[in-house]
C-alpha cells in the first residue's frame, strides 16, 4: 500500500522511480556547481597579493660642522702665468696675454741693452710672468735658450726682469746646467729607421748619432730590413721639469739581417772618448785620410818646384785646395802641441797622437774657438779654417803626417788601425760596460741562461745509443 492507500504494484513503483530520477540529477548537479564555486573562491583567495608592508621613517637632527673663521691675511705666493710664443707675436701681445700692465716696462725693454734677448721671439718658446695678489708684476722670465751645448755641458739660459727699489726695472741673464737623465728605448724597423725611432719616442738627434756610430758597419740606405731591431741607452737634458734637448748615445745594440752590432761610449782618462764594441774594440779607424770634407788635391808629397821661391824642393805634405774659410777637422784623437804662427806655414796647428805620430795643418785663416796648446781633441773635431797665410799663393790646407817627427806621405802610408785599450783602460771599460750591459739586458728580457736555474732538474733523453 502506498502512503495514500493505493495498493502498490511493481509497475507503479517503477513509474515512481522514473518520475523521481530527473530531480536527483538536478540536485547532484547543483551540489557539484556549489563545490566548484567554493574551490574557485579558495583558489582566488590563495593568489590575492599580500598587504603592502608598512614603511617606517626616522629623522635625526645633526649638528653643523664648525667653520673656522677665514684669515684676513692673503698668501704672499705670486700667481704664475705663462704663454707660448706664436708666429707673428709682438712683445706687447705677450704682455697683454700675461696681464702684465706695469707702467714703463715696455720702454725699458726697448732701451735696455741687457734685455735685448727678449726681442728674439722664437715661436714655441715660453714667457712666464709672476704677479702678486694685487696684479703687480713680481718678475718676467723669458726662456730664450732652453738648451745649448757649451764646452762639454748642456746649459739653459734665460732672461729675468724684476722691479727695483727705484721704481724702475732690472734685467739679468741667467745660465744653469741642465739636469741629465738616462733613457732606454727599443724599436723594430717596419718602414724606415726614422719611422721606428719616432714610434719609440727617440729624438732625431739620437737617430742621427745611431747612423754615424754604425755607419762603417751598416749601410742604413740599403741594408735595413723589415724586422730589424735596436735597443739604445741615451742621455736627455731637462730644466725646471721640461725636456730641453738630447745628449749622447751611451750604448747601442742593432740587429740587422740576423747579425748583431753594438757600441758603447767610453772616455778613458788617458785619451779622448769614442765608441767601442762590447768587446772593447774601437769602432773608428785611428786616422782619417784627409782633414777636409770637400776638397781636391792641388799638390802631392815629394819633390816639386816651390811656388813662391822657385827652385826644386821637397814638399813634406799634401796640399788640399779649398775656398777660404772651409772648416778643417782633426784627423785623429790627440792633444794640441802647437797652435800659432810658424814662418812659411803661417797659422799652424800641430796635434800629437799616440805611438810617436803627429799631424800638421798649415796656412790657416784662423783657429776654431777654444783651440790652444794643451787642448785635447777628438777625431773629426773642428780645429780651424782654410786660409792663405805664410808662404802661399792661394787658399789651401797644407797637411803633414809625421812619424817620430819625420814627414811621410799620408796618401800612401798604411794608416794605423784603431788603437786598442791598454790594460788599465780595459779595467775602466769593464766598469762602464757593466752598467750599460744591464740596461740593454733589461730591454732584451730574460734570456735562456737567466732561466737555467729553473730547469736544472728537467732531464732530456738523448737520441744517441
Amino acid at each position: 500500500m502506498s502512503e495514500k492507500g493505493i495498493p502498490e504494484t511493481p509497475s507503479l513503483r517503477a513509474a515512481a522511480r522514473a518520475h523521481r530520477k530527473p530531480f536527483h540529477l538536478v540536485r547532484k548537479g547543483l551540489l557539484l556547481v556549489a563545490l566548484g564555486l567554493f574551490g574557485t573562491a579558495g583558489a582566488l583567495a590563495v593568489v590575492q597579493p599580500a598587504e603592502k608592508p608598512q614603511v617606517y621613517t626616522a629623522q635625526s637632527v645633526l649638528p653643523l660642522p664648525k667653520i673656522e673663521a677665514l684669515s684676513d691675511t692673503v698668501s704672499s705666493d705670486p700667481f704664475i702665468s705663462e704663454t707660448v710664443i706664436r708666429r707673428g707675436d709682438t712683445l706687447a701681445d705677450l704682455l697683454q696675454r700675461l696681464h702684465v700692465q706695469e707702467a714703463g716696462l715696455l720702454p725699458f725693454l726697448i732701451k735696455e741693452p741687457a734685455a735685448r734677448s727678449i726681442y728674439k721671439l722664437y715661436p714655441g718658446r715660453v714667457i712666464r710672468a709672476a704677479l702678486d695678489h694685487e696684479g703687480r708684476m713680481v718678475s718676467l722670465r723669458y726662456d730664450h735658450t732652453p738648451g745649448v751645448r757649451h764646452e762639454g755641458k748642456f746649459l739653459s739660459r734665460w732672461l729675468e726682469i724684476t722691479p727695483n727699489d727705484d721704481g724702475g726695472f732690472t734685467a739679468v741673464e741667467h745660465e744653469k746646467a741642465a739636469d741629465t737623465q738616462i733613457r732606454v728605448a727599443e724599436g723594430e724597423i717596419s718602414t724606415s729607421l726614422f719611422g721606428a725611432t719616432d714610434a719609440a719616442g727617440i729624438p732625431d738627434h739620437i737617430t742621427f748619432q745611431m747612423v754615424e756610430i754604425l755607419s762603417s758597419k751598416i749601410d742604413f740606405m740599403k741594408d735595413l730590413r723589415k724586422g730589424d731591431r735596436f735597443r739604445i741607452v741615451y742621455e736627455t737634458y731637462s730644466h725646471d721639469g721640461r725636456e730641453v734637448g738630447a745628449g749622447r748615445v751611451l750604448a747601442l745594440e742593432f740587429l740587422n739581417k740576423d747579425k748583431v752590432y753594438d757600441a758603447v761610449w767610453f772616455a778613458p782618462e788617458s785619451s779622448s772618448g769614442g765608441y767601442y764594441d762590447f768587446d772593447g774594440r774601437s769602432l773608428k779607424g785611428a786616422f782619417l785620410r784627409n782633414a777636409l770634407k770637400f776638397t781636391r788635391i792641388s799638390s802631392t808629397f815629394g819633390g816639386r818646384r816651390h811656388p813662391v821661391h822657385g827652385g826644386w824642393r821637397q814638399h813634406k805634405g799634401v796640399d788640399y785646395a779649398a775656398p777660404s774659410g772651409t772648416p778643417i777637422h782633426a784627423t785623429a784623437d790627440g792633444v794640441i802641441k802647437f797652435a800659432g804662427w810658424q814662418r812659411g806655414y803661417g797659422n799652424t796647428i800641430i796635434i800629437e797622437h799616440h805611438n810617436g805620430i803627429s799631424t800638421l795643418y798649415a796656412h790657416q785663416k784662423g783657429f776654431a774657438k777654444g783651440i790652444k796648446k794643451g787642448t785635447r781633441v777628438s777625431q773629426g773635431d773642428h780645429i780651424g779654417y782654410v786660409g792663405s797665410t805664410g808662404w802661399s799663393t792661394g787658399p789651401h790646407l797644407h797637411y803633414e803626417f809625421r812619424v817620430n817627427n819625420k814627414p811621410v806621405d799620408p796618401l800612401s802610408i798604411d794608416l794605423p788601425v784603431a788603437r786598442t785599450l791598454e790594460p788599465a783602460e780595459r779595467k775602466q771599460f769593464e766598469v762602464v760596460m757593466a752598467q750599460y750591459r744591464d740596461h740593454i739586458q733589461l730591454l732584451r728580457g730574460p734570456s735562456i741562461s737567466d732561466t737555467e736555474g729553473d730547469v736544472d732538474s728537467v732531464q732530456v733523453a738523448s737520441a744517441e745509443p
